[in-house]
């Protein structure tokens, strides 16, 4: 039996990313067990609150994405209610999650990252869509990259390579969030790195490359079999997989995250790393990176999580 007393995995949610975070707190569930750990995996209904007040677990795994698993709000409650948990604070979240936000950040360090326009819907609608749309490619040229300024899984994101295409991306960007966030983009090789930290600082895991069989690692290349290639390691020259590796640590530590996290970059022709964005929750399931990138560096996903949870108790106590 473990040393860990019974955990709780925080899985589902009422966000747009319901079932991936099912999948990957089903995933969570079933390596702790494996690790001998008894586990209980629960949803954040009005039954949670009670049922953590009722019998307190020794510590909770977040595997919730999107919404309140990644804005600082679930995690709140669990300080309310003293209880240790793995991943970044509160505040560090609100901070990582306003992807425009977390942009400011990590540049404010020198980390590049792709130039951006932030809209707001209202802006987009006040001042004439089309007026605006013009000015965002003036200044920023083509192609382009949409997405939502919040939020993950790609959902309400897509590549613009044409003037008359930017309308209906801005329209199906604000069908996921108020505001978009339209960025120049960078042709190149899609990379994630994941970084965990067990206790002695934030360590990168191997890069993982992602190559989307139709071109673009949207919601359904992310979470269908076969969809896309991936490489773990991922196929770059050690100086610039050590380029981004240095990145993701960077973000994470700029960002104020602990734990672990996921950082994605865009790694250009001349082999230079681009900060798009990063994960303080990131995809646990069969076809997520960060299970790839602890394969890859030949570590066991049980061994990892169980030394999170630990790590959690042991941060917990020492407050």
């Amino acid at each position: 039996m473990s040393d860990l007393g019974h955990v709780l995995v925080l899985a589902g949610g009422l966000s747009y990313e319901r079932e991936v975070s099912l999948r990957s707190g089903r995933r969570v569930s079933e390596v702790l067990r494996a690790a001998g750990i008894d586990v209980e995996t629960r949803d954040t209904d009005a039954s949670l609150v009670p049922a953590v007040l009722a019998d307190p677990p020794e510590a909770v795994f977040v595997t919730l994405h999107g919404g309140s698993g990644e804005d600082g709000a679930i995690r709140s409650v669990l300080e309310l209610l003293s209880v240790p948990y793995v991943g970044a604070a509160p505040d560090a979240c609100r901070i990582a999650y306003d992807k425009p936000t977390a942009k400011t950040v990590v540049r404010s360090v020198g980390v590049r990252t792709p130039e951006a326009v932030v809209l707001p819907k209202e802006t987009f609608h006040d001042l004439g869509a089309s007026a605006v749309l013009a000015r965002i490619i003036d200044r920023l040229g083509l192609p382009l990259f949409v997405k939502p300024s919040r939020g993950g899984s790609a959902l309400g994101a897509s590549i613009v390579r044409k003037a008359d295409e930017l309308p209906a991306a801005m329209v199906g960007c604000f069908a996921y969030g108020d505001t978009a966030l339209v960025e120049r983009y960078i042709e190149g090789v899609e990379v994630a790195v994941s970084v965990v930290d067990l206790g002695e600082g934030p360590v990168a895991l191997p890069p993982v490359e992602i190559v989307a069989n139709e071109g673009v690692y949207d919601y359904s290349a992310r979470y269908t079999a076969g969809h896309t290639e991936f490489f773990a390691p991922a196929r770059l020259r050690p100086e610039v997989a050590d380029a981004c590796a240095q990145m993701a640590i960077t973000a994470h530590t700029a960002l104020g995250l602990r734990d672990l996290s996921r950082t994605d970059l865009i790694v250009d022709a001349e082999g230079l790393p681009h900060f798009l964005e990063v994960n303080v929750a990131p995809g646990m399931t069969e076809t997520s990176l960060l299970p790839m990138a602890v394969e890859a560096a030949g570590e066991d996903l049980s061994v990892i999580c169980a030394s999170l949870l630990r790590a959690a108790v042991r941060r917990a106590s020492a407050e």
